[in-house]
């Protein structure tokens, strides 16, 4: 299954990103705590230089527990630092005090100059559906930026005030050209950060299939209260079918109706919370 998407305005966003860092002290990036390693942008790297970054493990309450906190302390390394976080949730505080503590080393440089750096200025970033906009609007108690469960909704760069102590500068949210790991590709699809639209999402259904039975099976079996024990991966899609009613005429599946099921499914958490990588 080739997966491929990079809208020419994203060449754009990238350079445009590098520019616009200048104005601020750190970046703060949106990741997806499912897949923690997929959800960062690998052109971002380059792009924000040797800036110091907030990474925000986001929809970690769609994630496992155990995994979440394992995540958190390995990205925290490198001159970032990782947090938990629910977009849905907004804690203000919690993301001031992040920062701060980021930025603990500048900050008392500063102090030593004579200087009292009490606002800091940050460039939000992350890929498409990671929960950038729901996580700023959530932080500023108000409807700044647009969200949306579809990829691509922010579209151009605006400030952000928090209050005194934090402004953000929004950026559209971006992939990259070309992912050099196919399991890379998948797992951005199954959390929604490529539009269905370009996707053959039957195939994609049945490898979320095939991956959830690899991480726990009991995912499936509780969800939709199937055996799925010595079966196939189409079996267990047929067997998912029949019991959500996806058939079409003489008893046919309706294969597209039963993965946008399952897909829809695991992105809202329905089945539990699941992290697809792990360490």
């Amino acid at each position: 299954m080739n997966i491929n998407w990079f809208p020419g305005h994203m060449k754009k966003t990238i350079e445009d990103i590098e520019k616009k860092s200048l104005l601020t002290d750190f970046y703060i990036e949106i990741i997806d705590a499912r897949i923690p390693i997929s959800s960062r942008n690998p052109l971002l790297k380059e792009a924000l230089k040797n800036k110091p970054g907030l990474l925000i493990l986001n929809k970690s309450d769609l994630a496992e527990d155990s995994q979440n906190k394992k995540w958190e302390k390995e990205l925290s390394q490198n001159g970032n630092f990782a947090i938990l976080y629910n977009s849905n949730r907004p804690n203000v505080n919690k993301i001031i005090d992040a920062s701060f503590k980021l930025m603990e080393d500048k900050i008392n440089s500063f102090k030593l100059k004579g200087v009292n750096l009490t606002t800091l200025r940050a460039i939000i970033v992350g890929i498409p559906n990671s929960g950038k906009s729901t996580f700023i609007n959530g932080i500023s108690g108000r409807k700044s930026a647009k969200t949306g469960n579809k990829p691509g909704i922010t579209k151009t760069n605006q400030w952000i005030k928090i209050n005194t102590k934090l402004h953000l500068l929004d950026t559209p949210g971006i992939l990259w050209q070309k992912f050099e790991e196919k399991e890379t590709a998948l797992n951005l699809a199954y959390t929604g950060a490529i539009k269905d639209e370009i996707l053959d999402t039957e195939t994609l259904a049945l490898r979320l299939v095939e991956k959830l039975n690899e991480i726990n099976p009991d995912l499936i079996k509780n969800r939709y209260k199937i055996q799925t024990d010595d079966l196939t991966s189409i079996e267990i899609l047929d067997a998912i079918a029949l019991k959500r009613g996806a058939i079409i005429k003489k008893g046919m599946i309706d294969y597209s109706k039963v993965a946008n099921i399952i897909l829809d499914e695991f992105r809202k958490g329905i089945m539990g919370p699941v992290t697809i990588e792990r360490l």
